[in-house]
């Protein structure tokens, strides 16, 4: 339940806290008060999907704590770690428009001071597609979004559609771990033409800009099929494929449809991760449901 209480002394401006430490203090002290923790994990370079994810957490919670951490151990080699898109000027500009009570913003060295070992494995759902194709990532995924949730004591945590294998990632941990937190998964959100927001849209050149509409095309494409009756994996694979292949400038990783919770073959979940020019886009959509736009 939401508390007015807590909601009444809300800062104007959001508490920046750099320690585990020091973000588990502020979270104990808000839940002594009553108070609801909603979290939402990012990696920065924040954009509108970020942010409709924190006006779903400013509705449903008392608090609302925004991370923002580039998770080295969810990079493999050869990764884009060094070069991955970094605003902290801007991004705490917009967390401080939208009135979020606290940004958590660790170090390397203090997420993972020397000699740590642990790691969080979760088996099945992290083995297929994103999991084969980026070894390690998706255990990198789980250790970090497992700390995060443990400092910051949420009871609602905030993830975007569009990485799916992820999201069900994070539901297996939390459900299999007892965290004792809520995982909210929040539409996508799109350009007008449909391409899905991403950090990593910003490396793209205009015309690979143009081509990467072809993953929604794809996906729109395929739930077309899906509505007319369509129900054969092979063919609703094949209309992804198709739709991808006719763009020069795309290339494709895999083409799936899978269940949208255990990612095993064969479901309602169409899933893509295309590399336009050297940028690796992933994007996907529930055919079950009518595409938007």
């Amino acid at each position: 339940m939401r508390s007015s209480t807590a909601r009444a002394s809300r800062p104007s401006v959001p508490i920046a806290i750099a320690t585990p430490a020091f973000m588990r203090d502020i979270a104990r002290g808000w839940h002594v008060d009553g108070a609801s923790i909603g979290l939402v994990p990012t990696m920065g370079a924040l954009h509108a999907g970020h942010m409709s994810l924190v006006d779903a957490a400013r509705r449903e919670n008392d608090r609302v704590v925004v991370s923002v951490f580039v998770n080295p151990i969810q990079f493999g080699p050869g990764e884009d770690l060094a070069r991955y898109p970094r605003s902290p000027e801007r991004d705490l500009s917009m967390l401080r428009a939208a009135g979020v009570d606290a940004v958590y913003k660790p170090s390397v060295a203090d997420m993972y001071p020397p000699g740590a070992s642990s790691r969080v494995i979760v088996h099945g759902v992290a083995d297929s597609l994103e999991g084969a194709a980026r070894p390690g990532h998706f255990e990198g995924v789980a250790t970090v979004v497992t700390k995060l949730i443990t400092a910051t004591s949420a009871d609602r945590a905030y993830f975007g559609q569009k990485d799916a294998q992820q999201d069900a990632v994070v539901r297996r941990l939390a459900s299999d771990l007892d965290l004792g937190v809520e995982i909210r998964v929040c539409p996508t959100v799109r350009e007008d033409d449909g391409l899905a927001l991403s950090s990593r849209n910003a490396y793209l050149s205009p015309p690979e800009r143009q081509a990467a509409v072809c993953l929604s095309r794809a996906l729109g494409q395929a739930a077309e099929a899906y509505e007319r009756g369509e129900r054969n994996p092979d063919r609703l694979r094949s209309i992804l494929r198709e739709a991808i292949e006719s763009e020069p400038l795309a290339q494709i990783e895999y083409a799936e449809v899978v269940d949208p919770a255990s990612f095993s073959v064969s479901g309602s979940l169409a899933v893509l991760a295309v590399r336009v020019g050297k940028t690796r886009l992933i994007d996907n959509h529930d055919l079950r449901l009518p595409y938007p736009g």
